[in-house]
């Protein structure tokens, strides 16, 4: 078992990538009273890895672990404090004006929250219609064309029907439906999907989910999964990013990841999965004590130690743990792999 000094090795970062991230570091300034500097929350703190083109991949963890500051950083809304993402051979802080908005129409975004995304004073038509406005698609006769294409790839059909409606007329899932239409009326090449089945009800995430996979694989469309829940990325995903404070802990394709986990925190989650089995259900399952830890204030070394089970002083909370390779191409950053 061996461990990589340099994450970016590990990963590859080949020519043909269709996104790499390198080193990234995305941190935000904290002040008080408006003026003095408090310090900075470390959202992504030293992240590499590179999505090839169209590979499905999800991000996990819990809330507050990174996971959406990665994803608008990746979108090119927060500007890295180190490292790079590069895209299609491009190194997105290079990019800026014209440029900068030729790259945003390449890679979608699905938003978490399907009502809060969609302005409740503009119709459907108008919803998908604002994309290709601001990026010049013209005449409005191919925008139409475009705008019903959509509309009738995620399963809003007729698309004549749901044009003319306002986003509070429409069910959650018929809501979600027009995000992710909104997302894919410019053609991106990439789509980033921020817990966009959370705010559904469960009867309706599998339809959504469903047709992320269905649409990802015709178009072969590079996705970005973010999600907190393990127990649905078998459907979608073929690799898993786990991250944990700010930084990728384990990284493995995802049916090995679910079978073999490999660093503590990810064995956590996993234990924490719902089981419909009544006998599993009344056992008591190991969980980690203690809370995710403060960005403004994240451990030294390890930052899982406080709360890890392993836990080896002197080693774990001394020296930063470098990926380990456990498993054939399964990563992990946990000293129990020296």
């Amino acid at each position: 078992m061996s461990a990589s000094t340099d994450s970016r090795k590990r990963r590859g970062h080949s020519g043909g990538a269709a996104l790499s991230v390198r080193g990234l570091r995305t941190w935000f300034e904290l002040r008080q009273w408006g003026f003095l500097r408090a310090g900075w929350v470390r959202a992504v703190d030293g992240v590499s890895f590179e999505l090839q083109p169209g590979e499905a991949v999800a991000f996990v963890g819990e809330s507050g672990c990174g996971k959406s500051s990665l994803a608008r950083t990746l979108l090119g809304l927060h500007r890295p404090t180190e490292g790079d993402v590069v895209f299609g051979g491009q190194p997105l802080s290079t990019l800026r004006g014209p440029e900068l908005k030729r790259y945003r129409a390449r890679v979608g975004y699905v938003q978490q929250d399907p009502y809060g995304a969609l302005p409740p004073f503009m119709d459907i038509r108008r919803i998908l219609a604002e994309p290709l406005i601001v990026h010049g698609v013209r005449p409005r006769s191919q925008r139409q064309r475009r705008i019903e294409a959509a509309l009738a790839e995620v399963r809003l059909t007729p698309p004549a029907e749901f044009l003319g409606k306002f986003p509070h007329m429409l069910s959650g899932g018929q809501q979600q439906r027009v995000v992710i239409a909104r997302a894919l009326v410019l053609e991106p090449a990439m789509l980033i999907a921020d817990e966009p089945v959370s705010m559904l009800d469960a009867s309706v995430r599998v339809e959504i989910l469903e047709l992320l996979r269905r649409i990802q694989s015709e178009r072969e469309l590079t996705l970005a999964f973010i999600t907190h829940d393990l127990s649905t990325v078998r459907h979608y995903a073929s690799r898993v990013f786990v991250m944990y404070a700010g930084r990728i802990v384990e990284e493995a394709p995802v049916d090995d990841l679910l079978a073999h986990p490999q660093h503590p925190y990810t064995q956590a989650l996993l234990a924490a999965l719902a089981d419909p089995d009544p006998d599993n259900a009344r056992r008591e399952r190991p969980v980690p004590g203690g809370e995710p830890p403060s960005l403004l204030t994240p451990p030294p070394a390890c930052r899982f130690h406080p709360r890890c089970p392993h836990f080896m002083a002197g080693l774990c909370d001394v020296n930063d743990p470098p990926d380990f390779e456990p498993r054939s191409a399964h990563y992990s950053a946990c000293w129990l792999h020296r």
